[in-house]
């Protein structure tokens, strides 16, 4: 037998986009030690993102971190498809965070995770992954030449084109791209503003104000076949497309940054084999619907990261891994589904106008625009509960007032650490005295709720996630709640 090398780290997360600088931090919170590997030598200057939705930004107040964003814009107006939405149907309902930039998201995220000591390694270059039965081998090309990397896990959060996916041969079906369209912040243009977009004559157009003299522009003209970039467009071919389409030239104006993207649409069909596992547009791509991308992404790295934290620290077995792809493929797959039908309606031509009407009158039902908003902002993601039939078991839970013997609190502030909480709001020391022997990976607080969400409930177990793993009354057994997500209990240690 051979000995397994000295480990450079527990877990080796690749992609230092918000995906990967979240779970970073989410491991580091669990205790694993963490390296992030990204091929650029700077964090990207471009905006890109402009937000994220309302699940994304509960997931991000969860861990204190949207304290940190400057000035964040929280509405409760929408769309689906481009057809006007009010997300206020939802209890807590709105639309998530706009005009807060990929940068900022990026900035705040990795002083998170490097002040929690991830070590983050730019101008790295993935070549190479290797399998073994105890570790994984990646080979990296950085700035002392090429050298070998070694891990428990690897996570790949490297984008759409993820060099981790295609190193471990995960398939990654799907459809192709039916459509480009151009993104660029174009400056002293004074172009029109408008936020939910515009269907015109030959395709959509969307504009919104960034800064007192910039623009974001998206342009997507119909009939035009995608292609095989290497390079992005050229300012010419966007203002020429935006002048088609409005009637309005800015090609006076200064492109500060131009992109494209297109509507092709695939998932993985593991997001996870041995030791590798994938998060974020590593496992899936799609039209950027209602900032559905970055969002999805992050909330892949809040279910992954304390769950491989508590693998590789020892609290828990590796299958604990089989339940993030039981649990996030299946919303991996609705996004995809609901952002090709966002994506019909609003970039299809002429023949789609009786679908859109159809779809408006329906979105004035209640019934019909709560079931959407959930769909678009993630609240409605429910995890197969384990047993029993308490209506909380699975779903997130939502921000409620709690008042403790220390004080008023939140749900939400008591997941700061990224530990399990269970919630004892009847003063039941019997609840208590069962999850003693989970100290190390559960707090417990006694309160009392005026909520009403949580009338009727004497107990509640919150998973790191903030997802409910058990509740008392029909939630079954606590026990075996704490046993199924942090790990065996004392009698199993001893």
């Amino acid at each position: 037998m051979t000995a397994t090398p000295e480990l450079d780290a527990q877990v080796i997360v690749a992609g230092a986009g918000p995906t990967g600088l979240m779970a970073a931090g989410e491991l580091r919170l669990g205790g694993a030690d963490v390296i992030v590997l990204d091929r650029l030598a700077e964090p990207v200057s471009e905006s890109r993102g402009l937000g994220f939705t309302a699940r994304a930004t509960e997931v991000l107040d969860q861990r204190g971190l949207l304290a940190e964003f400057d000035n964040p814009e929280i509405s409760a107006k929408g769309h689906f498809g481009g057809i006007e939405l009010d997300y206020s149907v939802l209890p807590d309902g709105h639309f998530g965070v706009r005009n807060v930039e990929q940068t900022e998201t990026e900035a705040v995220l990795t002083r998170w995770a490097v002040g929690l000591g991830a070590r983050l390694l730019r101008s790295h270059e993935i070549l190479a992954v290797t399998q073994e039965d105890d570790f994984v081998s990646v080979e990296v090309s950085g700035p002392d030449g090429r050298h070998v990397l070694r891990c428990s896990y690897l996570v790949g959060a490297d984008g759409g084109r993820s060099t981790v996916r295609q190193a471990v041969s995960i398939d990654f079906p799907g459809q192709d791209a039916t459509c480009e369209m151009f993104l660029a912040d174009v400056a002293g243009a004074a172009i029109r503003s408008r936020f939910l977009g515009e269907r015109v004559p030959g395709g959509m157009v969307m504009a919104a104000r960034l800064g007192d003299d910039l623009d974001r522009i998206i342009v997507c003209e119909r009939g035009t076949r995608p292609g095989e970039r290497s390079t992005p467009p050229t300012f010419d071919e966007v203002a020429g497309a935006w002048q088609r389409l409005t009637g309005e030239d800015i090609s006076h104006g200064e492109a500060r940054w131009i992109s494209s993207f297109t509507d092709a649409s695939r998932l993985a069909a593991q997001y996870r084999v041995g030791r590798v596992l994938l998060a974020g547009d590593a496992a899936h791509i799609h039209l950027p619907a209602g900032g559905q991308g970055l969002s999805v992404g992050v909330q892949d790295a809040v279910n992954l990261g304390w769950k491989l934290a508590a693998v590789v620290t020892g609290r828990s077995g590796p299958e604990l891994l089989d339940t993030y792809h039981e649990e996030r493929h299946p919303v991996g797959a609705r996004v995809l589904t609901n952002t090709r039908a966002q994506g019909l309606l609003y970039l299809g031509g002429t023949e789609v106008e009786p679908l859109r009407a159809v779809f408006g009158e329906l979105m004035r039902n209640d019934d019909v625009a709560r079931h959407l908003a959930g769909m678009v902002t993630g609240f409605d993601v429910r995890y197969e509960p384990a047993g029993g039939g308490h209506p909380l078991l699975g779903l997130r839970m939502p921000p409620c007032e709690l008042l403790t013997a220390d004080g008023p609190t939140t749900t939400t502030r008591l997941l700061h650490t990224g530990r399990g909480v269970l919630l004892d709001l009847a003063g039941d020391p019997a609840v208590r005295r069962t999850a003693e022997g989970w100290a190390r990976q559960v707090d417990v607080a006694t309160a009392t709720s005026a909520d009403e969400r949580l009338a009727g409930t004497s107990a509640v177990l919150l998973r790191p996630d903030g997802h409910v793993a058990w509740a008392a009354p029909d939630g079954g057994e606590l026990t075996a709640a704490l046993h199924t997500w942090f790990g065996p209990g004392p009698a199993a240690r001893a």
